[in-house]
Parts: structure tokens; C-alpha cells; sequence
């Protein structure tokens, strides 16, 4: 019997007589037809109770796959860079050890207050006040505030703005307040300055 014929037999069967009690005595087309349809639906429920989830922990695994190569390159090229870094990370710390080196202790004070009053004595200034200030104490250094008062001529200020900021010590300087001195005075001028020098703080390092 060919497939024409058989499904040619299969429109002619009646489902209404279909003995669900005795499926033995279905006909053999009708069997096949069932067996095919239990067969898909088998397949379709183990794909989404079983292989879809397989699917998203396969999705999972792929993308861990990824970020795991992501890091190892990472790695690698840390490892394969690695005595560069030390070397870099050696060099830091002497240029560390440079800049602490430049920051005064408390005896060394007095030379650099004598410092800056030489620079400003050499750039043709007047000094009238050269004060310290309270000390400021921050986690790894501790400020010296001084503050300065000087006048003379506006480029004789500039010369010792520049002179300072050049001082082998660590200076910064702050506020700057320039007013004329009086009238009949010519050009000269008064500068108030808060300059900032810096101590290195063990305590707060030990901390």
C-alpha cells in the first residue's frame, strides 16, 4: 500500500469510532499517526523541562568563558610587564624620598624664613612683617603658614615671587593682596603673601 493509499484510508476513519479502551484494535495508520505525535510531544517537553535549561547554562558558561579570558590577558600582560613596574614603583619611591627630603624639619625653619628674607632683601624689596603662623597638621604633613609683608617696585614683587617659588625648599604661595602704598610714592607698591612651607608628619603616617 502506498502513502496515497493510506492516507486516503485515514480521511475515511471515523475518530468518533475509535475505542479509546482498545487502542490495540486502532487502525495501524491511525497508530503510526499517534506514535509520531506522542513522540513529538516528548520531545518538546523534555526541550523546554530540561535542554532549555541546559541552553541558558551553556549561555552562562560561555559568557564566564569570555570574562575569564579577559582577565587572564589582563594578567598576563601584568606578569609579562611585571619587573617594569617594579622598576617604576622603585623609582617612586626615591622621587618619594626626594620631595620628603626637601620638606623642613623644625630646625630647619630659621634658614628658610633667613632664605626667603634674602631673596626678598636681593630683589630690592622692604620687608615690614615676616611672621609664623600656627601650624596646620594634615594626615602625612604638617603646614607652616608665614606671613609676609613687603613693598617696593611691581617688578622688584615679581623677581621675588619667582625667587621663592625656586627656593630648593618646598614653598608654596597663597592670597596675594597688592595695593598701592601711599600717595607720593612713586610706583611702589605693598604685598601681603601667606606663604606655605611643609614638615613631614610621622605620626600621621605610623596612623
Amino acid at each position: 500500500m502506498n502513502i496515497s493509499e493510506r492516507l486516503e484510508n485515514l480521511r475515511k476513519i471515523d475518530l468518533a469510532d475509535l475505542d479509546l479502551q482498545n487502542i490495540g484494535s486502532w487502525p495501524i495508520a491511525v497508530k503510526v499517526v499517534c506514535a509520531i505525535f506522542v513522540a513529538l510531544l516528548v520531545l518538546m517537553l523534555g526541550y523546554f523541562g530540561y535542554i532549555k535549561d541546559l541552553t541558558g547554562q551553556l549561555d552562562q558558561q560561555q559568557a564566564t568563558e569570555i570574562t575569564l579570558k579577559e582577565q587572564f590577558a589582563t594578567k598576563a600582560h601584568l606578569a609579562a610587564n611585571l619587573e617594569a613596574y617594579t622598576q617604576q614603583m622603585s623609582d617612586m619611591e626615591a622621587s618619594f624620598g626626594a620631595l620628603l627630603k626637601q620638606l623642613p624639619s623644625d630646625t630647619e625653619v630659621p634658614g628658610l624664613l633667613e632664605d626667603i628674607t634674602r631673596t626678598g632683601l636681593g630683589s630690592g624689596l622692604e620687608f615690614e612683617e615676616i611672621k609664623l603662623l600656627p601650624e596646620v597638621t594634615q594626615q602625612f604633613y604638617i603646614e607652616l603658614p608665614i606671613q609676609i609683608t613687603v613693598t617696593g617696585a611691581y617688578h622688584d614683587l615679581a623677581t621675588f615671587v619667582s625667587g621663592v617659588a625656586s627656593l630648593p625648599r618646598i614653598v608654596t604661595l597663597h592670597d596675594f593682596e597688592i595695593r598701592p602704598v601711599a600717595e607720593g610714592n612713586g610706583n611702589k607698591l605693598r604685598m601681603s603673601i601667606l606663604a606655605k612651607t611643609y614638615r613631614y608628619n610621622d605620626k600621621g603616617l605610623q596612623k
